[in-house]
């Protein structure tokens, strides 16, 4: 969704840096995988194709923050569901 963010905070030898990976089109969300003393933080489509990746070594990782979208409906979200009638 729009407005998925993940900020990385990263030892930068001494100092810290910081990098946001953002999804910034409808449709897109931003996906974490960690593996193999990296980890990695792609913005990804609805198909799966990952459009931007950020790697990091995970012994550098300081920490790892989700921002998740608002929980604004959009016109094609699912309808939320209704409430089941109570019994009399």
């Amino acid at each position: 969704m729009v407005g998925d963010r993940v900020e990385i905070v990263v030892d930068a030898g001494g100092t810290t840096r910081s990098w946001d990976v953002e999804a910034t089109r409808a449709g897109r969300r931003v996906e974490i995988a960690h593996g193999r003393g990296v980890v990695e933080v792609s913005e990804v489509t609805r198909g799966g194709t990952p459009v931007r990746t950020a790697r990091f070594m995970s012994s550098r990782v300081l920490a790892l923050v989700e921002h998740p979208a608002s929980a604004v409906r959009l016109a094609d979200d699912e309808p939320p569901a209704l409430p089941l009638p109570r019994p009399a």
